[in-house]
């Protein structure tokens, strides 16, 4: 396999990111995502690295995989945790190293930013496959379960969210 580039997303990897995730949507939970919608989330990424960053993995320059960080304050351990999310890598990619290669990006960024005190990321309870490739790479599952509720208009608008406490 050709060698394999892994690198922060920049406004170019918008299409294929969007792409990716329209994809994970379909083949993880078999949802069929607005492409204006994710295009519009990816950009909005992008513009606020506050809210995370992408890395794209590309082979041959042509981004072939992408994941997504987050950040989550942990008062318990008074720093971030960075989570995972929208990990994809295109099936013809697939079991050739890409998503160790990100991974791998992804702690070394950890370790030399300092101040994250572990990863995350949440999987699919069937997915055994990605189980096992997390297990591989030293990650262990937790005794959470993850709980969810959709608000009416999820979307952030482009100016900043506002919170205030009463």
């Amino acid at each position: 396999m050709a060698d394999i580039i892994v690198r922060r997303a920049i406004a170019a990897d918008i299409d294929a990111i969007a792409t990716f995730n329209q994809a994970l949507a379909a083949e993880t939970e078999h949802r069929i995502l607005e492409r204006s919608t994710v295009q519009a989330g990816v950009a909005q990424l992008l513009a606020r690295p506050e809210l995370g960053f992408y890395l794209v993995a590309t082979v041959a320059d042509q981004p072939v995989g992408c994941l997504l960080i987050t950040t989550e304050w942990s008062d318990w351990r008074n720093g971030l945790f960075w989570w995972i999310q929208s990990v994809y890598v295109q099936s013809e990619h697939r079991r050739q190293g890409i998503f160790r290669r990100l991974y791998g990006e992804v702690e070394s960024l950890a370790q030399h930013q300092g101040g994250i005190c572990g990863l995350r990321l949440y999987v699919e309870q069937n997915n055994t496959a990605a189980q096992a490739t997390y297990r591989d790479l030293g990650m262990a599952p937790t005794p959470y379960q993850v709980y969810e509720t959709s608000l009416p208009s999820g979307a952030i608008p482009s100016g900043q969210a506002n919170f205030s406490a009463d």
